[in-house]
């Protein structure tokens, strides 16, 4: 167990100790408990426990809703107590550290599981060639533009920018032409931030780590951080105060050019009278194919319950292309569908805004996994926020983030 990530579980374990006193040590023999995150359970989810439960009689599945913000310390608290739950649900960035403490099951995926999924999906629950987790949720992103703005801007409405130049060029356009702002960028000190850099890197053909190398100080890399620092002058202004919700709010409010954003902002856009569009996001001059980052969300599955051969079973029929697709094809969710079949194909062909977002999965890149991941996800934070404030100059920030993210790795 590394020395950081035991003093955190430490840590977590004693804030934890006094609702965990009255639990007892393991699960129940035939009860697999989730710390389901949200506010509620979706109801296709209840559906197939029930479904589940029905087929597997002795056997109960009990999910606990916790919120967004507690849910993965939640786990790691119990995880770390001696007394995990069967299941939960948790960022796949955080697997490798899951499992680098001994604190969860391996999840093997045969051939045949790995080739239903889209390119590159399984590779974000997998470390040391070994799988983790269960993709449970995934999402990319895309470039949604105001038509009517461009249209001001003396900009074609119908001819969203293909490139990092054209899109620079649009947004420098549209600020000098209307006073509007021509971007959102978001860098608030929030997890996004980091995420929201990514999809350049990933529309450049770069990386961050590449197995063990930290390879961030990179010709890819550092050209997405300087389109970064070209773009600023005509975003939003005062960047590090929005986060992409807030971005996208300004966007739905019709007072911002472009955003890139996921497909739940063509379900809310759709409800108010802004002439939109939405298309792959722009590429960078090294990109090999249209790219975006690669999120997803899993069910882990945590050691010493008993009952990990259920929950194992249990994850992989939940999140089975017949569950699955219902649950992720619901539109406002902002979830990419995880696999190709009939009908992802159907949905497309009925409202082909989805197209956008599959279409970058071909070139798109998984979140870096690192053994300190909070850690890493700072020092990207900074970097991005002491360019677009003008504090450092792109390969200034590269280099001194390649030297503090060697640490988490």
């Amino acid at each position: 167990m590394t020395i950081q990530f035991k003093t955190g579980l430490m840590a977590l374990a004693l804030l934890g100790s006094t609702a965990l006193g009255a639990m007892t040590a393991h699960a129940a023999d035939q009860e697999i408990s989730w710390i389901y995150c949200g506010d509620k359970i979706d109801p296709i989810h209840e559906k197939y426990i029930k479904e589940w439960e029905g087929k597997n009689p002795g056997w109960k599945v009990t999910p606990e809703v916790v919120g967004w913000e507690q849910c993965q310390d939640k786990a790691t608290t119990l995880a770390a107590a001696g007394t995990p739950v069967g299941m939960a649900y948790v960022g796949s960035r955080t697997l490798k550290e899951f499992a680098q403490n001994d604190l969860i099951v391996p999840v093997p995926m045969t051939d045949e599981e790995k080739k239903s999924y889209y390119p590159n999906i399984v590779d974000t629950v997998t470390f040391e060639n070994t799988q983790w987790g269960v993709p449970v949720a995934f999402s990319t992103k895309a470039l949604y533009w105001n038509k009517d703005i461009f249209k001001q801007a003396g900009l074609d409405p119908e001819t969203p920018p293909k490139t990092w130049a054209e899109e620079i060029a649009a947004a420098k356009q549209i600020k000098e032409k209307t006073g509007i702002a021509g971007y959102g960028l978001p860098a608030k000190t929030f997890d996004n931030t980091m995420h929201q850099f990514m999809h350049w890197v990933y529309t450049n053909n770069g990386k961050v780590i590449d197995g063990d190398k930290i390879v961030i100080d990179s010709p890819e890399v550092l050209a997405a951080l300087q389109a970064y620092k070209d773009i600023t002058p005509y975003s939003v202004e005062g960047a590090t105060a929005y986060e992409q919700n807030e971005i996208r709010a300004i966007f739905l409010d019709g007072k911002v050019g472009m955003i890139q954003a996921g497909s739940g902002a063509a379900a809310r856009l759709k409800d108010t009278k802004i002439n939109w569009g939405v298309a792959p996001l722009p590429l960078g001059p090294s990109a090999k194919g249209e790219g975006t980052l690669l999120i997803t969300d899993s069910l882990a599955v945590f050691k010493g319950t008993g009952v990990e051969d259920k929950a194992i079973e249990f994850a992989k029929f939940i999140t089975s292309p017949g569950p699955q697709g219902e649950y992720e094809l619901q539109g406002g969710a902002g979830l990419t569908p995880l696999r190709p079949s009939a009908k992802v194909d159907e949905f497309v062909k009925a409202d082909p805004s989805w197209k956008p977002f599959i279409d970058g999965i071909a070139f798109g890149g998984p979140e870096p996994l690192f053994t300190d991941y909070k850690g890493f996800q700072n020092s990207m934070i900074e970097m991005v926020q002491s360019v677009v404030t003008g504090k450092a100059q792109p390969a200034d920030a590269i280099k001194k983030a390649a030297g503090e993210i060697e640490a988490f790795k």
